[in-house]
Parts: C-alpha cells; structure tokens; sequence
C-alpha cells in the first residue's frame, strides 16, 4: 500500500522560487501588522532604495512640521538651476524646464510621493537638513539598517551612489510599521501619507499587480535605470489592506539584475501574492 507524502511549500521557500525568476537578487520581508507574523527571504541583506527612500524623507519632514521647525504651507521656489541637467524622473522639470515656480512643503511631498518626483525630492532634502538629518529621524524609530546620504542628483550623476542609500527588506517593512503605527509622525501626517501612498501612480505592476482586483494598497516604488543590460534596483514597498480588515506591510527589492522590466515587475507582483495568500489562508 502506498503512502502519499504532503510536502508543504513554506513562504519563504515560494519567495525563493520567485527570486530564482527575477534575474537578479531578491530581498523580501512581509508582517502582519495586527498579528505579528513575519515572513522573509534575505530580509536582513542591504539593498539600494532608489524612490523608497523619498518615503523616510518626506516623513523627517513632517516630523519636522510637528516639531515646528517646518510648516506644509511654506513656499520653496525652485529655480533654473534646480531644473537643468537633470537626468531622472522628474514631472515637475517637464513642465517647469526653466524653473521660477513656488510650491508649498505639501505640494512638494505630494509631488515627491504620488508622482515620485525627483526635483520635489531633492528640494525636501536640502530643506529637511540632508541625508544625515533623514537618517538619524530613522534611527529615532528603531530602525537600523536604513541610510540615506545621496540625493536625486548625486544617484543620476554616479550609479553606484544608490548602493549608500540603502535599505534591508525588514527595515524597510519597519519603516512602514511606523507609519501605520503613528510612531514618529503625528495622526495628521500619517493621513497625509498613506492617502499620498495611496494615491502613487509608478509601478502598478509591481505590488499591486497579481493581487485581486480592488484589494487597497498605499506603496512607494523605486527604480534605476538599465545600463548595459543591468538593472540595479526595482522596488515596491506597501501597505496591503487585506479582506478580513487587517494590514500586511510588505517590501520587495530586487537589485542588479539582467531582467526586462516586465520581468522584474512580475516577480515582484508574484511575491506580492504569495504573502497576500499566506495570510488570507492561514
């Protein structure tokens, strides 16, 4: 008589699996925000951060308008010189080529955090007291293996300045946590943001795009350029609002890879709902 063996896939191991289609190296960290639960596959392993990390500086800022250094209504002109050479992703500098424009602090977030805009980025930045200022906010929070030292401009001028401004997977997730959390940023900011995260237009592929149809996420994206084949970082980084009420925080890194885009997004959209079903099934 014959036994039939059940072998059971952990998540990790379907993170894996995943990872091995990526192209590239994959770091993935997902918490139950409400239960504690935490799933990972190189979740403590430093990737560069790209666009996530416009995240921790928009949310130094706030920190800085509860603090009262800052306000959201105070006008930053951005100028011609802020505009030229620039060689990244940037809205505002199609728009506004020779500059001469005034935005409010909240605009600039919104800018920076819906359409991940670059110049709104890097005017927050100076504006916040640069990456050390950012960094130490962070480590405020508790969370250590995050850093940010380069800007929009130093990452577009040196392709390997994006490998300082990095973040593990586990810190990235905490980062979330914090957010939703109320920790480091008033009840006011948290609003802000998670509608702003909500709101975010790149990567509708990534995170959100192998989950149901409907199902809430507020993400943050990050992405390089290819050069000579090489895609050093595809980002997503979320809040995943699950059926039963409950929150998943999750953050996908995929770095140095030999991928297409379409590739890397659906590797990141298949990790995505590994952890979205792990939850929902448990």
């Amino acid at each position: 008589m014959l036994t039939a063996i059940v072998l059971t896939i952990t998540l990790t191991e379907r993170f894996a699996a995943i990872a091995a289609t990526s192209g590239g190296r994959m770091g993935v960290c997902a918490q139950g925000l409400e239960d504690g639960r935490l799933e990972q596959l190189n979740g403590d392993e430093r990737f560069p951060m790209q666009s996530v990390y416009k995240l921790p500086i928009a949310m130094a800022i706030l920190d800085g308008v509860e603090r009262k250094t800052l306000t959201l209504d105070r006008r930053v002109r951005l100028t011609r010189r802020d505009m030229t050479d620039v060689r990244f992703h940037s809205p505002l500098r199609d728009r506004y080529p020779q500059g001469g424009i005034e935005l409010s602090v909240r605009d600039l977030i919104r800018a920076a955090i819906v359409d991940s805009d670059g110049v709104a980025s890097d005017a927050l930045y100076a504006l916040v007291g640069g990456g050390a200022r950012v960094t130490a906010y962070v480590r405020a929070l508790g969370i250590r293996d995050m850093v940010v030292v380069a800007t929009e401009r130093e990452m577009s001028s040196d392709e390997m300045a994006q490998y300082r401004n990095y973040a593990t997977p586990r810190a990235a997730a905490a980062l979330l946590r914090a957010l939703v959390e109320g920790r480091g940023v008033s009840a006011a900011a948290r609003h802000l943001l998670l509608d702003d995260l909500a709101a975010s237009t790149p990567g509708p592929d990534r995170i959100k795009g192998q989950l149901p149809p409907g199902t809430a996420v507020a993400h943050k994206t990050g992405t390089d350029a290819t050069r000579n084949g090489l895609t050093r970082a595809t980002n997503d980084i979320g809040i995943v609002s699950l059926p039963n009420g409950h929150h998943l925080a999750i953050a996908i890194f995929v770095k140095d890879s030999t991928s297409d885009e379409a590739t890397r997004e659906r590797a990141i959209a298949a990790a995505a709902r590994a952890a979205f079903d792990a939850w929902v099934n448990q």
